[in-house]
Protein backbone atom coordinates (compact mmCIF):
# COMPACT_ATOMS: atom_id res chain seq x y z
CA UNK A 1 0.00 0.00 0.00
CA UNK A 2 0.86 3.47 -0.65
CA UNK A 3 0.20 6.18 1.73
CA UNK A 4 -0.06 10.08 0.63
CA UNK A 5 0.61 12.97 3.07
CA UNK A 6 -1.48 16.23 3.11
CA UNK A 7 -0.56 17.95 6.51
CA UNK A 8 -2.74 20.93 5.15
CA UNK A 9 -5.78 19.47 2.64
CA UNK A 10 -8.94 21.65 1.68
CA UNK A 11 -12.47 21.89 0.12
CA UNK A 12 -11.72 23.14 -3.21
CA UNK A 13 -14.54 24.86 -3.98
CA UNK A 14 -15.31 26.10 -7.77
CA UNK A 15 -17.28 28.98 -9.31
CA UNK A 16 -17.99 29.28 -12.70
CA UNK A 17 -18.91 32.13 -14.14
CA UNK A 18 -19.41 34.03 -17.40
CA UNK A 19 -18.65 37.40 -16.10
CA UNK A 20 -17.00 38.56 -12.44
CA UNK A 21 -18.05 42.25 -11.19
CA UNK A 22 -16.37 43.54 -8.35
CA UNK A 23 -18.15 45.50 -5.69
CA UNK A 24 -21.40 43.78 -7.02
CA UNK A 25 -23.19 40.44 -6.37
CA UNK A 26 -22.19 37.44 -8.40
CA UNK A 27 -24.59 34.67 -8.86
CA UNK A 28 -23.36 31.54 -9.71
CA UNK A 29 -25.54 28.22 -11.22
CA UNK A 30 -22.90 25.81 -10.51
CA UNK A 31 -20.48 24.61 -7.81
CA UNK A 32 -17.83 22.38 -7.51
CA UNK A 33 -16.71 21.26 -4.14
CA UNK A 34 -14.03 18.44 -4.27
CA UNK A 35 -11.42 16.52 -1.52
CA UNK A 36 -8.47 19.20 -2.35
CA UNK A 37 -4.36 18.98 -1.56
CA UNK A 38 -1.72 17.62 -3.58
CA UNK A 39 -1.12 14.42 -1.99
CA UNK A 40 -5.03 14.02 -2.52
CA UNK A 41 -4.44 14.40 -5.97
CA UNK A 42 -1.79 11.67 -5.78
CA UNK A 43 -4.07 9.24 -3.87
CA UNK A 44 -6.77 10.21 -6.39
CA UNK A 45 -4.19 9.36 -9.69
CA UNK A 46 -3.08 5.96 -8.09
CA UNK A 47 -6.49 4.67 -7.31
CA UNK A 48 -7.20 5.25 -10.94
CA UNK A 49 -4.44 2.96 -11.83
CA UNK A 50 -5.80 0.54 -9.42
CA UNK A 51 -3.27 0.99 -6.67
CA UNK A 52 -4.28 0.51 -2.61
CA UNK A 53 -3.50 3.81 -1.35
CA UNK A 54 -3.72 5.29 2.13
CA UNK A 55 -4.48 9.40 2.44
CA UNK A 56 -3.31 11.19 5.80
CA UNK A 57 -3.03 14.31 7.49
CA UNK A 58 -4.90 16.63 9.75
CA UNK A 59 -8.62 17.54 9.08
CA UNK A 60 -11.43 19.03 11.51
CA UNK A 61 -14.92 20.74 11.30
CA UNK A 62 -17.44 19.94 9.00
CA UNK A 63 -15.17 20.43 6.39
CA UNK A 64 -12.80 17.60 7.62
CA UNK A 65 -15.87 15.30 7.77
CA UNK A 66 -16.69 16.12 4.15
CA UNK A 67 -13.29 15.18 3.08
CA UNK A 68 -13.65 12.00 4.89
CA UNK A 69 -16.62 11.01 2.77
CA UNK A 70 -15.31 11.79 -0.28
CA UNK A 71 -12.17 9.50 0.54
CA UNK A 72 -14.09 6.83 1.36
CA UNK A 73 -16.29 7.10 -1.82
CA UNK A 74 -13.31 7.17 -4.17
CA UNK A 75 -11.80 3.74 -2.27
CA UNK A 76 -9.24 5.48 -0.52
CA UNK A 77 -7.93 4.40 3.13
CA UNK A 78 -8.76 6.91 5.77
CA UNK A 79 -5.85 6.98 7.81
CA UNK A 80 -6.65 11.06 8.65
CA UNK A 81 -5.77 12.52 12.20
CA UNK A 82 -8.25 14.28 13.70
CA UNK A 83 -7.73 18.06 15.16
CA UNK A 84 -9.44 20.90 17.02
CA UNK A 85 -8.87 23.49 14.09
CA UNK A 86 -11.38 23.85 11.50
CA UNK A 87 -10.29 22.42 7.54
CA UNK A 88 -9.65 25.36 5.24
CA UNK A 89 -11.61 26.30 1.75
CA UNK A 90 -10.02 26.99 -1.15
CA UNK A 91 -11.95 28.74 -3.49
CA UNK A 92 -11.52 29.42 -7.24
CA UNK A 93 -13.54 31.85 -9.08
CA UNK A 94 -13.28 30.81 -13.13
CA UNK A 95 -13.90 33.49 -15.27
CA UNK A 96 -13.15 34.32 -19.04
CA UNK A 97 -10.18 31.96 -18.81
CA UNK A 98 -9.00 33.61 -16.36
CA UNK A 99 -8.73 32.10 -12.52
CA UNK A 100 -9.30 34.11 -9.37
CA UNK A 101 -8.15 32.06 -6.34
CA UNK A 102 -8.94 33.21 -2.50
CA UNK A 103 -7.33 30.44 -0.33
CA UNK A 104 -7.48 30.01 3.32
CA UNK A 105 -4.21 29.52 5.56
CA UNK A 106 -5.71 26.42 7.24
CA UNK A 107 -6.11 25.66 10.46
CA UNK A 108 -2.86 25.97 13.28
CA UNK A 109 -1.80 22.85 14.66
CA UNK A 110 -0.99 22.76 18.75
CA UNK A 111 1.85 20.67 19.49
CA UNK A 112 -0.52 17.92 20.98
CA UNK A 113 -1.99 17.47 17.74
CA UNK A 114 1.34 17.51 15.75
CA UNK A 115 2.58 14.92 18.39
CA UNK A 116 -0.49 13.04 17.82
CA UNK A 117 -0.26 12.64 14.08
CA UNK A 118 3.71 11.42 14.31
CA UNK A 119 2.47 8.70 16.73
CA UNK A 120 -0.49 7.83 13.71
CA UNK A 121 1.88 8.04 11.05
CA UNK A 122 4.64 5.99 13.42
CA UNK A 123 1.98 3.53 13.24
CA UNK A 124 0.71 3.04 9.88
CA UNK A 125 4.38 3.15 7.91
CA UNK A 126 5.68 -0.13 8.83
CA UNK A 127 2.05 -1.51 6.47
CA UNK A 128 3.25 0.99 3.47
CA UNK A 129 5.17 0.08 1.00
CA UNK A 130 6.07 3.84 -0.01
CA UNK A 131 5.13 7.59 0.95
CA UNK A 132 4.38 10.76 -0.58
CA UNK A 133 4.71 13.68 1.04
CA UNK A 134 2.67 16.91 -1.01
CA UNK A 135 2.16 20.09 -0.06
CA UNK A 136 3.43 22.75 2.54
CA UNK A 137 2.73 22.53 6.58
CA UNK A 138 -0.15 23.97 8.03
CA UNK A 139 0.54 26.66 10.81
CA UNK A 140 2.06 25.78 13.98
CA UNK A 141 3.93 22.84 12.71
CA UNK A 142 7.72 23.62 13.14
CA UNK A 143 10.12 23.67 9.86
CA UNK A 144 11.72 20.72 10.61
CA UNK A 145 8.24 18.72 10.68
CA UNK A 146 9.07 16.77 7.50
CA UNK A 147 12.58 16.03 8.63
CA UNK A 148 10.58 14.15 11.50
CA UNK A 149 8.20 12.25 9.03
CA UNK A 150 11.63 11.01 7.21
CA UNK A 151 12.88 9.81 10.39
CA UNK A 152 10.23 7.52 11.13
CA UNK A 153 10.19 6.13 7.20
CA UNK A 154 13.88 6.06 7.74
CA UNK A 155 13.65 3.84 10.71
CA UNK A 156 11.64 1.19 9.34
CA UNK A 157 13.05 1.98 5.45
CA UNK A 158 10.52 3.36 3.75
CA UNK A 159 11.19 5.61 1.22
CA UNK A 160 9.71 8.59 0.69
CA UNK A 161 8.57 10.92 -2.09
CA UNK A 162 9.00 14.49 -1.26
CA UNK A 163 6.96 16.84 -3.39
CA UNK A 164 7.51 20.32 -1.47
CA UNK A 165 9.20 24.10 -2.40
CA UNK A 166 11.17 27.23 -1.21
CA UNK A 167 12.71 26.98 2.50
CA UNK A 168 10.68 24.15 3.46
CA UNK A 169 12.22 21.93 0.54
CA UNK A 170 15.96 23.75 1.51
CA UNK A 171 15.36 23.08 5.35
CA UNK A 172 14.07 19.23 4.61
CA UNK A 173 17.46 18.70 2.57
CA UNK A 174 19.49 20.15 5.11
CA UNK A 175 18.61 17.13 7.89
CA UNK A 176 20.08 14.09 8.26
CA UNK A 177 17.70 11.98 6.58
CA UNK A 178 16.86 12.45 2.40
CA UNK A 179 14.13 12.07 1.03
CA UNK A 180 14.42 8.99 -1.93
CA UNK A 181 12.77 11.59 -4.45
CA UNK A 182 12.32 15.63 -5.17
CA UNK A 183 10.39 17.31 -7.44
CA UNK A 184 11.04 20.97 -8.17
CA UNK A 185 10.93 23.10 -10.91
CA UNK A 186 13.46 25.81 -12.45
CA UNK A 187 11.58 28.46 -10.53
CA UNK A 188 11.76 26.40 -7.25
CA UNK A 189 15.31 25.44 -7.98
CA UNK A 190 16.37 29.29 -8.61
CA UNK A 191 14.25 30.24 -4.62
CA UNK A 192 16.54 27.92 -3.46
CA UNK A 193 19.90 28.35 -4.59
CA UNK A 194 18.62 32.35 -4.51
CA UNK A 195 20.36 32.64 -8.41
CA UNK A 196 18.25 32.30 -12.00
CA UNK A 197 18.48 28.50 -13.22
CA UNK A 198 16.93 28.53 -17.26
CA UNK A 199 18.36 25.47 -19.38
CA UNK A 200 18.86 22.11 -19.45
CA UNK A 201 22.84 23.27 -18.51
CA UNK A 202 21.87 25.63 -15.74
CA UNK A 203 19.81 22.32 -14.23
CA UNK A 204 22.29 20.32 -14.42
CA UNK A 205 25.19 22.99 -12.77
CA UNK A 206 22.25 23.83 -10.11
CA UNK A 207 21.94 19.93 -9.03
CA UNK A 208 25.73 19.27 -8.72
CA UNK A 209 24.95 21.74 -5.39
CA UNK A 210 25.56 20.04 -1.95
CA UNK A 211 22.04 20.73 -1.10
CA UNK A 212 21.06 17.89 -3.02
CA UNK A 213 23.69 15.04 -2.02
CA UNK A 214 21.89 11.74 -0.63
CA UNK A 215 18.67 12.48 -3.00
CA UNK A 216 18.35 8.97 -5.26
CA UNK A 217 15.94 10.83 -7.70
CA UNK A 218 15.62 14.30 -8.77
CA UNK A 219 12.58 15.28 -11.59
CA UNK A 220 12.87 19.06 -12.28
CA UNK A 221 9.46 19.10 -14.34
CA UNK A 222 9.63 21.70 -17.31
CA UNK A 223 5.96 21.48 -18.11
CA UNK A 224 4.55 21.06 -21.17
CA UNK A 225 8.62 20.72 -22.23
CA UNK A 226 8.98 17.19 -20.35
CA UNK A 227 11.64 17.02 -17.28
CA UNK A 228 15.30 16.69 -16.56
CA UNK A 229 16.36 13.67 -14.37
CA UNK A 230 18.87 13.13 -12.13
CA UNK A 231 19.52 9.66 -11.30
CA UNK A 232 22.94 7.73 -9.32
CA UNK A 233 25.10 10.67 -10.82
CA UNK A 234 23.61 10.49 -14.49
CA UNK A 235 21.81 13.19 -16.36
CA UNK A 236 18.19 12.28 -18.53
CA UNK A 237 16.23 14.38 -20.71
CA UNK A 238 12.44 13.10 -21.17
CA UNK A 239 10.58 14.06 -24.02
CA UNK A 240 6.61 13.95 -23.96
CA UNK A 241 4.41 14.14 -26.47
CA UNK A 242 2.76 17.17 -27.57
CA UNK A 243 -0.82 17.87 -26.57
CA UNK A 244 -3.84 20.39 -26.10
CA UNK A 245 -3.47 20.94 -22.46
CA UNK A 246 -7.04 21.37 -20.99
CA UNK A 247 -6.24 21.73 -17.51
CA UNK A 248 -2.58 21.11 -16.22
CA UNK A 249 -3.32 21.93 -12.33
CA UNK A 250 -2.39 18.70 -10.36
CA UNK A 251 0.15 17.38 -13.22
CA UNK A 252 2.94 17.30 -10.74
CA UNK A 253 0.65 15.64 -8.26
CA UNK A 254 -0.32 13.03 -11.28
CA UNK A 255 3.96 12.49 -11.75
CA UNK A 256 4.35 11.97 -8.20
CA UNK A 257 1.59 9.42 -8.27
CA UNK A 258 2.91 8.05 -11.15
CA UNK A 259 6.44 7.37 -9.71
CA UNK A 260 4.80 5.82 -7.24
CA UNK A 261 2.42 3.15 -9.09
CA UNK A 262 6.10 2.42 -11.49
CA UNK A 263 7.48 1.51 -8.05
CA UNK A 264 5.49 -0.46 -6.99
CA UNK A 265 5.27 -2.55 -10.28
CA UNK A 266 8.93 -2.48 -10.06
CA UNK A 267 9.51 -0.75 -13.43
CA UNK A 268 13.59 -0.32 -14.06
CA UNK A 269 14.72 3.41 -13.91
CA UNK A 270 13.81 4.58 -17.70
CA UNK A 271 10.71 2.85 -17.30
CA UNK A 272 10.27 5.07 -14.37
CA UNK A 273 10.87 8.25 -15.91
CA UNK A 274 8.16 7.65 -18.87
CA UNK A 275 5.73 6.94 -16.70
CA UNK A 276 5.51 9.00 -14.18
CA UNK A 277 6.15 11.88 -16.85
CA UNK A 278 3.06 10.25 -19.01
CA UNK A 279 0.77 10.50 -15.75
CA UNK A 280 1.51 14.07 -15.84
CA UNK A 281 0.69 14.68 -19.12
CA UNK A 282 -2.83 12.42 -19.08
CA UNK A 283 -3.17 14.66 -16.16
CA UNK A 284 -3.23 17.89 -18.30
CA UNK A 285 -5.66 16.58 -20.70
CA UNK A 286 -7.92 16.08 -18.67
CA UNK A 287 -10.18 18.22 -17.42
CA UNK A 288 -10.56 17.25 -13.86
CA UNK A 289 -7.59 17.53 -11.45
CA UNK A 290 -5.61 15.04 -10.45
CA UNK A 291 -7.16 12.39 -12.80
CA UNK A 292 -5.99 10.72 -15.78
CA UNK A 293 -8.12 8.37 -18.55
CA UNK A 294 -6.00 5.20 -18.06
CA UNK A 295 -7.36 4.06 -21.61
CA UNK A 296 -4.72 6.87 -22.89
CA UNK A 297 -1.70 5.22 -21.14
CA UNK A 298 -0.97 3.41 -23.78
CA UNK A 299 -0.53 5.84 -26.33
CA UNK A 300 1.02 8.08 -23.94
CA UNK A 301 3.97 6.12 -23.26
CA UNK A 302 4.91 5.25 -27.29
CA UNK A 303 5.42 9.01 -27.51
CA UNK A 304 7.76 9.39 -24.09
CA UNK A 305 11.48 9.66 -25.17
CA UNK A 306 14.56 9.38 -23.05
CA UNK A 307 17.47 10.96 -23.84
CA UNK A 308 20.68 10.16 -21.77
CA UNK A 309 22.63 14.21 -21.26
CA UNK A 310 26.52 14.18 -21.65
Amino acid sequence: MILTVTLNPSVDVNYPLDDFALDQANRVETVSKTAGGKGLNVANVLRVLSEDVAATGFLGGELGDFIRKQVKADGIHDAFVSIDGATRNCIAIIHKGKQTEILESGPEISGEEADRFLSAFRGKVDEMALVTVSGSHPKGLPASYYQSLLRVCDEVGTPVLLDTKGSLLKETLAGGVKPYLIKPNETELSDMLGAPVEGDMAIKEALASDVFDGVPWIIVSLGADGAIVKHEGAFYRVHAPNVNAVNPVGSGDSVIAGFAAAMERRLDGEERMTFALAMGVLNAMNPRTGNIDPAKIDWCLEHMRVEKLG
